[in-house]
């Protein structure tokens, strides 16, 4: 073999590559912005205050906050007071979806945020560091006659964190607290139509429970999730974009399999790069859609993680590997003062799906990509560095060289808007969803950003594995004469023959990664 194809292919096929690859890119995102909706569906509810007026509560019981066998209800604690109904008795109840709606399976998820509207009082002021105690349940059912199955009970405690932004007077009384959101529910798969929420919450003041929470008049939740349509999108893409990949897989380990040579770290790593890939492309999701898979959120979270560790473990690499000393190269344990840099960030987007710490994981992402950007300079003055020998070379080889020198130069500028476009991608996905008027037409900001994002990754695995592959062609052919060095009469020599097979067969997949070494000799 003579070297990659990204050496070795003509300036012009390789423009319509890039091109096609534009394209695709493109496609990718109006896919999102044009086609499918809005990723996400937030729904508000406000609880109904339910009263349960056995003495001796029934375990099984639930309370409906509408239709024909609706709980008995109150308006405000004042009427429970006035009623002599005490607060262990009130049952806040919620049933999601809202009247005449219904869940469904393509819906994904379901992510319950809660917040409680309190009224400031002289006497009942919310303590520091108060903690809510909620007795809650979820039941579920398929139809709208059959009774309610349990599917979760248990007591939960969330700190409260709120703020009275006047003063704490007897003439601001009755007025809320600004309190936080709190996460609240969670549920990995939506494989029933109807779910009933009901909480209370006990007081018990020897034991300090619900005590110091201040005048709770309301309950409100907002229930998350992910839109069918953009669903049924989302699913078409990886089922798509799955064999794309693990084609150009096969195809790239086997010309790798073919050479004389064992693979150099290089080519491990892009190949790790795309198992990865196809990894997070299998679209296993659509099992969800029959069943009841409620681990399907950590798997995707697992998935998306390994992506993220491998690809930022391929920069490092990719970059490394073209400034390390010629005896340095090809060994993964010379990377491990990188090692805390990459575990760094995959760990950031790791607690950027997991936790709510999107300010600091921002950060810390912007923090990564300016180490890349570090590294990509430092290959770049390398380069820039033994730019310094060509005019010494005979026009052949320096226009060889020359073409070399930018085409990696582009494929590194590549890199780095790929790692930028993620970077913005984590801000703007945190804020809140929009959607732009385009004449008659709107477009999904949201939507284009997950597709467009998602099929940017799956081009860039592809187009490394596709340039990055030993070619076929010969430097001596005539053909592969006159991709490398135009119009010139010694592209065929036998020095150029020479240099090409040495440098391609025993240190490196291609003439870049042995010229950019620092004890590169020309």
């Amino acid at each position: 073999m003579a070297g990659a194809i990204i050496e070795n292919m003509s300036t012009k096929k390789l423009v319509i590559v890039g091109v096609a690859l534009l394209l695709c890119q493109a496609f990718t995102f109006m896919v999102g912005g044009l086609i499918a909706p809005s990723p996400t569906t937030a729904v508000p509810y406000l609880a109904t205050k339910c009263v349960d007026t056995i003495k001796h509560r029934q375990e099984s019981k639930w309370f409906m906050p509408w239709g024909p066998n609706q709980c008995h209800k109150i308006r405000s604690f004042d009427e429970a007071t006035a009623k002599m109904i005490e607060a262990n008795n009130i049952v806040f109840a919620v049933h999601i979806p809202l009247p005449n709606k219904e869940m469904s399976s393509w819906f994904q998820f379901m992510l319950v945020i809660l917040q409680f509207d309190i009224a400031f009082k002289m006497y009942n002021q919310i303590e520091d560091g108060a903690m809510v105690t909620i007795d809650v349940g979820l039941a579920y059912r398929d139809d709208t006659i059959s009774e309610w199955t349990e599917m979760a009970h248990s007591f939960e405690q969330r700190k409260l964190s709120c703020n009275f932004t006047t003063a704490k007077t007897y003439e601001n009384e009755g007025r809320y607290y600004e309190c936080d959101l709190m996460p609240f529910m969670e549920v990995g798969s939506v494989s029933h139509k109807y779910y009933l929420l009901n909480m209370r919450l006990p007081v018990n003041e020897r034991k300090k429970v619900n005590v110091g929470i201040g005048e709770i008049k309301d309950i409100r939740l907002v229930s998350i999730h992910q839109n069918g349509g953009f669903t049924q999108v989302w699913f078409a893409m990886k089922t798509f974009l799955t064999p794309s990949i693990l084609i150009i897989m096969i195809w790239y380990w086997r010309r790798i399999t073919l050479m004389s040579r064992p693979p150099v770290l290089l080519e491990k790593v892009i190949l790790a790069l795309g198992i990865s890939m196809t990894f997070i492309n299998i679209p296993v999701e659509w099992f969800s859609i029959s069943f009841n898979w409620t681990w399907m959120l950590l798997f995707g979270d697992i998935r998306q993680g390994i992506f993220y560790s491998m690809l930022l473990s391929f920069w490092i690499i990719f970059c490394g590997e073209h400034l390390m000393d010629q005896t340095e190269r090809n060994r993964f344990s010379v990377y491990w003062k990188q090692v805390g840099p990459i575990v760094f960030g995959s760990f950031c987007l790791f607690i950027f799906d997991m936790s709510a710490l999107y300010i600091w994981s921002g950060i810390c992402a912007c923090l990564y990509f300016l180490f890349l950007c570090f590294m990509v300079f430092q290959v770049f003055r390398n380069i820039s560095g033994k730019r310094t020998s060509l005019p010494a070379m005979s026009k052949a080889r320096r226009l060889h060289y020359e073409g070399l020198i930018f085409r990696f130069k582009f494929l590194m500028l590549v890199t780095l808007i790929c790692a930028a476009m993620t970077v913005i991608f984590f801000i703007i996905s945190q804020v809140n969803e929009g959607h732009w008027h385009w004449g008659e037409h709107t477009v999904q900001v949201n939507s284009a950003f997950f597709t467009g994002i998602y099929g940017m990754w799956n081009l860039y695995v592809f187009a490394i594995m596709f340039l990055y592959a030993p070619s076929h062609k010969r430097y001596g052919d005539e053909q592969s004469s006159g991709q490398c060095i135009t119009g010139d009469a010694g592209a065929n020599s036998g020095e150029d023959i020479q240099l090409t097979t040495t440098i391609t067969h025993v240190d490196g997949p291609t003439e870049i990664y042995k010229m950019t070494g620092k004890e590169a000799q020309e």
